[in-house]
């Protein structure tokens, strides 16, 4: 809890209204690419067409659209933004997965990797000073 306090504190002396727009466009993103998972169900179905063998496969697919949804927002308003960027990674690690598993698309790997250390810079980061987070706890 100590480290969250001070990484908190750090954070707050060292932000910038540039980061808070980087963390307000990967929380926008993340929301878009939910809203892109419900709409094209079928493109994430053929996403996940190389792990219809292993078990619980459905579970994932269940799990990418509305942690994608809700994430999103809460990171873009700043919002519990280490646990929101935390439910993502397993979504990002799974996106660069499915490129050595089923079709190599370079693009799209591209973009989860950057993603994915845009996710851990935040992780450490934090919100910031611009967030819900921080007016909740001064008591705006």
């Amino acid at each position: 809890m100590t480290t969250i306090k001070s990484l908190n504190k750090w954070a707050n002396a060292h932000t910038y209204y540039s980061l808070d727009i980087l963390r307000v466009a990967l929380g926008v993103f993340f929301f878009i690419k939910g809203l892109q998972f419900i709409s094209q169900s079928q493109m994430l179905m053929e996403l996940f067409k190389p792990l219809r063998d292993f078990g619980g496969a459905m579970i994932v697919i269940h799990y990418v659209a509305p942690a994608h949804l809700v994430g999103g927002l809460m990171i873009a308003f700043g919002l519990l933004t280490r646990w929101a960027l935390i439910a993502q990674l397993p979504i990002l690690i799974g996106a660069i997965l499915i490129n050595f598993i089923g079709a190599m698309n370079p693009g799209n790997l591209v973009l989860a990797i950057a993603i994915l250390l845009l996710t851990c810079f935040f992780i450490i980061y934090g919100s910031g000073k611009h967030s819900a987070d921080y007016y909740l706890k001064m008591g705006y």
